[in-house]
């Protein structure tokens, strides 16, 4: 019975996955054109700085960081491909070679680009490859993208410690940062939009409060 249940449960969390049909896309394309590129370095705007990672579904991400205090907003989009202009359709066909990504503006005065990968690695598990919880696919596969030597530097020791701490090896690829394109509209604040969403409720919200219950001093004070 209890395997029963289990089972039942797993289905129902893939029915309701980001993407429920999520494939396995082409990485090759993408791994090969990241690789001995130079990272694109995005200008501050009214010290207003911008970051961007992928970790499972976007809808998951942008909560996350979008509770931490200095970040002034989240974008969902898609990264780290080798097309243009992809679409959320397009994406999930395993051939773009993108990831769901977010776009994380924050003031470096409140939070550092330090902390924000703290949060990445906090609110994920970083040893699953090609996804995050039921979310399978290279199109939820784990990256941080890094815009100068510095933030290289800051993701690589951190990634190197936590592999040392576990004991295992951390999913997670280092890629630098080329461009960044913004899904379509009905996936921005997706999960404050919907809190009904039977994906939100089982996945997307527990990850959140997860994330909340760790790393308590970060979460942003609710008036």
């Amino acid at each position: 019975m209890k395997t029963l249940l289990y089972s039942t449960f797993i289905t129902l969390l893939l029915l309701t996955s980001c993407q429920g049909n999520s494939q396995t896309q082409d990485q090759k394309k993408a791994t090969l054109q990241n690789q001995n590129i130079t990272p694109v370095q995005t200008k501050p705007i009214n010290g207003i700085e911008r970051a961007y990672f992928a970790s499972g579904c976007f809808w998951c991400v942008e909560a996350i960081y979008e509770s931490v205090k200095g970040v002034k907003e989240v974008v969902s989009g898609y990264s780290g491909g080798h097309t243009e202009n992809p679409t959320y359709e397009s994406s999930n066909t395993g051939r773009t070679g993108h990831a769901e990504a977010v776009e994380v503006l924050y003031d470096p005065k409140i939070v550092s680009f330090s902390s924000l990968v703290d949060v990445y690695f906090g609110s994920q598990n970083p040893t699953q490859i090609n996804g995050q919880g039921p979310d399978r696919g290279s199109q939820y596969r784990s990256i941080i993208f890094y815009q100068n030597d510095n933030q290289k530097n800051i993701i690589q020791k951190k990634k190197d410690l936590l592999g040392k701490t576990l004991n295992r090896k951390i999913a997670a690829e280092v890629t630098p940062f080329q461009k960044f394109w913004k899904a379509e509209g009905y996936h921005q604040d997706y999960e404050k939009r919907n809190p009904y969403n039977r994906y939100i409720q089982n996945v997307s919200i527990p990850r959140l409060k997860r994330f909340h219950k760790k790393f308590p001093e970060l979460i942003k004070e609710i008036h």
